[in-house]
């Protein structure tokens, strides 16, 4: 069997522990922190209202744009996961938009980060990720940690739909309890990382626009292709523990010296001492 038959642990993962949350919860449920624990994500429904969300997909649009002509200019019109045939995958946007960094501060979603992070808490990353109309490849079974793999391995993922996402426009699809695990070992393809995944015993995840899909970084996930007319809008935001660090592989395989995730400009502080924090200045 190869390792992509079954979940296999990255190499570098080698005493990983998943600690259920006990409460109290002030922003999520009982059910859905128990959900989380269980099966590595919920769904929070109407976040945004749809006035929230236009702001955010006309914050977004420059940001896209600029990703489109990049994709123009390189071969096949590809990057990794990113094509102008499959997905706009436009990331940083708080360098250079004010009001997405005010969402990425947004109170329910810092809610969610104390209740399942602590109370130390940083912007990661975030991205916008627009799936083209009958696009020509999927994004791949991955966990967010299979990028960067970052320490403490269970950062936070929010993925906030824009637009109606469905299984037909390539909504999210998740190997419920698997983040248990830890980080999974992944390969490198022409169109991402990639892991263990069973898409017939997968849970496919549809929400409308303005719900916001919760999972953990070690949930292996993926999306089809969109084989409707319409783009498939995304803007995906991810915590990490104030603190925490990203490791890239050294000349031996093993783990590189670490990466301190603190870059001010789009890694600021969301959570300090429990306290909610507003974003700093561009």
């Amino acid at each position: 069997m190869g390792e992509l038959d079954r979940p296999v642990p990255h190499p570098w993962n080698r005493s990983f522990t998943w600690q259920d949350h006990a409460g109290p919860f002030r922003t999520i449920t009982e059910d859905q922190a128990a959900a989380f624990d269980r099966d590595g994500f919920f769904v929070l429904e109407q976040v945004f209202d749809a006035d929230e969300v236009a702001a955010i997909r006309a914050a977004i649009a420059p940001g896209d744009a600029k990703v489109r002509e990049l994709l123009a200019m390189v071969p096949d019109g590809r990057i990794s996961v990113a094509g102008l045939d499959t997905q706009i995958v436009a990331p940083h946007l708080v360098c250079i938009d004010d009001h997405l960094r005010e969402v990425c501060a947004h109170p329910t979603l810092v809610g969610v980060c104390a209740d399942l992070m602590g109370p130390d808490v940083r912007l990661y990353w975030e991205q916008a990720v627009n799936k083209q109309p009958d696009s020509a490849a999927p994004v791949l079974w991955h966990q967010d940690n299979g990028y960067t793999y970052v320490e403490p391995q269970d950062y936070l993922t929010c993925w906030i739909a824009l637009t109606d996402a469905t299984p037909d426009n390539g909504c999210i699809e998740v190997m419920a309890g698997a983040h248990r695990q830890g980080t999974l070992a992944h390969r490198d393809t022409p169109i991402g990382f990639e892991c263990w995944g069973d898409h017939a015993t997968a849970v496919s995840v549809p929400v409308r626009a303005g719900d916001v899909v919760v999972f953990s970084s070690l949930s292996p996930h993926a999306t089809g292709v969109n084989t409707t007319d319409a783009v498939r809008e995304a803007y995906i935001v991810q915590y990490a523990h104030d603190g925490a660090i990203g490791r890239m592989p050294g000349a031996d395989g093993e783990p590189g010296d670490p990466i301190p995730l603190d870059e001010p400009t789009r890694q600021f502080p969301v959570l300090v001492n429990g306290v909610p924090v507003p974003p700093p200045p561009r």
